[in-house]
């Protein structure tokens, strides 16, 4: 056995509303389902997933950019209802 000991990396992921790497944890996972962002609150949804700070100013910026659109080759726009709501609901 070496010397060395192992440290445990978090995984980091960028928002797509702000651009900012974060620990996966401190973000929100969102996958899509259908023409619809769900939320995916325990990380276990199948799909490509795409990450978000869970504040409305970067909900808000994510939208504006269209980040949702192109995160999940989407051909047209996304409801994002269910995402929205949840981010109002976070604490």
């Amino acid at each position: 056995m070496s010397g060395r000991t192992h440290v445990r990396v978090c995984p980091e992921r960028t928002c797509v509303g702000c651009r900012e790497r974060a620990a996966k944890h401190d973000l929100l996972r969102i996958v899509r389902v259908e023409d619809a962002c769900v939320p995916d609150l325990r990380g276990t949804l199948p799909g490509r997933g795409a990450y978000v700070h869970p504040v409305l100013v970067c909900l808000n910026l994510a939208e504006r950019r269209r980040a949702f659109t192109r995160a999940f080759r989407a051909r047209g726009q996304l409801d994002t209802g269910a995402l929205r709501r949840a981010v109002d609901d976070s604490p």
